[in-house]
């Protein structure tokens, strides 16, 4: 009987119903496009090398993939033995390891993920892939910065829908209830005076739309960064006094091209152990400090969020020594000692043609030897 899969490998284990979880963000994740899962995958792989990768092909996505853990579940081989078979699998072209920036402002964080192709793909591909999955990270978090801005237009209109329930005449007062209040409150709300001249609420509705002179979309640039140094560094927190007293110094820097971070890094950069005056500290920085001028047509001046720190992106770990980089820049997954190191070990593990005549000689030499009398 012909046999069509002579390989010596063993089957790998069954994935325990109790295998953990990476925490949310982590773990293994699966490439798209992969071929149906067969009897015959990774047949071209050494005997260890196939044996983790059929375990590992069995996880779900975000299991664990450290490499301690991998360890405890395939006893048949320990950590530094996963972790070589590890950088077989991705030099073969099934895994990447990467770190991904998630979350804004003061809370990003770095998380690591790994992700796995049961069809081996070239470092063509698992770059192309690679860029796709950075730049939709990347403008994903945009539509969410920009979603909270939809509601700012009912805000705006809000005063001007207030109204409507006062104009129904729920109560039928008399036009000379209040004949004083309505010319005094009219200069402040002269669509509300109009609507109810004669109900007696309307002297209190026209307070509401007062707050509408202190909203934040009609505050400038240079006093909405400087309302955020306090959130930026508790050392800087400054009143509203403050931050309108000091609002011309910090519009001569928008004035010069720069943005609201820019503004914030430079004034918050290097800060004393203990700041004793804030409005003092931050007036002589904005006087000393001052930028040259420089085009603002790449800036944004207009910006109440915190200063992002890193930009969103993905980058590549090395799978030996999980150093980052661009995918262009980690060939196979590997940074580029860590490929030659694994190129001179796999030349190394090659044994020379001639070697092996000369082993299998002395081998038939010295069972001569033992035939002899």
């Amino acid at each position: 009987m012909v046999t069509l899969h002579s390989s010596s490998a063993l089957s790998a284990p069954a994935v325990p119903a109790a295998y953990p979880m990476a925490k949310p963000g982590y773990g293994k994740r699966s490439a798209p496009g992969q071929q149906p899962r067969t009897r015959d995958d990774f047949a071209l792989l050494p005997t260890r090398e196939r044996y983790v990768a059929g375990f590992v092909d069995h996880l779900p996505d975000g299991a664990a993939m450290s490499v301690k853990q991998l360890a405890k579940e395939l006893p048949l081989y320990g950590q530094q033995a996963i972790g070589t078979a590890l950088k077989a699998l991705s030099v073969a072209g099934h895994l990447r390891r990467v770190r991904c920036s998630v979350g804004g402002g003061d809370e990003a964080r770095w998380v690591f993920r790994t992700f796995w192709s049961r069809t081996a793909r070239d470092n063509e591909w698992w770059n192309t892939y690679l860029d796709t999955e950075s730049a939709t990270r990347t403008a994903a978090p945009t539509a969410l910065t920009s979603a909270p801005e939809a509601p700012a237009s009912p805000d705006l209109a809000a005063p001007a829908e207030a109204p409507a329930p006062t104009a129904v005449p729920l109560q039928h007062t008399p036009p000379e209830a209040a004949p004083d209040t309505a010319p005094a409150t009219a200069p402040a709300a002269p669509a509300e005076a109009s609507a109810a001249p004669a109900s007696p609420e309307s002297s209190a509705a026209p307070a509401a739309p007062t707050p509408a002179a202190t909203r934040p979309a009609d505050l400038s640039p240079a006093y909405l960064a400087l309302a955020e140094l306090g959130r930026k560094d508790i050392r800087l927190a400054l009143s509203a006094d403050d931050c309108a007293a000091l609002e011309p110094q910090a519009a001569a820097w928008f004035d010069r091209g720069v943005d609201a971070d820019y503004l914030i890094a430079a004034l918050t950069a290097g800060l004393p152990a203990q700041v004793d005056c804030p409005p003092r500290f931050v007036r002589r920085r904005l006087a000393d400090k001052i930028p040259p001028h420089r085009p603002a047509g790449h800036s944004s001046p207009g910006t109440s969020t915190p200063a992002p720190s890193p930009a969103r992106r993905l980058l590549v770990e090395c799978t030996d020594c999980g150093r980052p980089g661009q995918p262009e820049a980690l060939s196979d997954g590997l940074c580029r000692p860590c490929r030659a190191a694994h190129s001179e070990s796999r030349q190394a593990t090659s044994p020379d043609p001639a070697e092996i005549a000369a082993v299998k000689a002395h081998m038939a030499n010295l069972r001569d030897l033992l035939k002899a009398p």
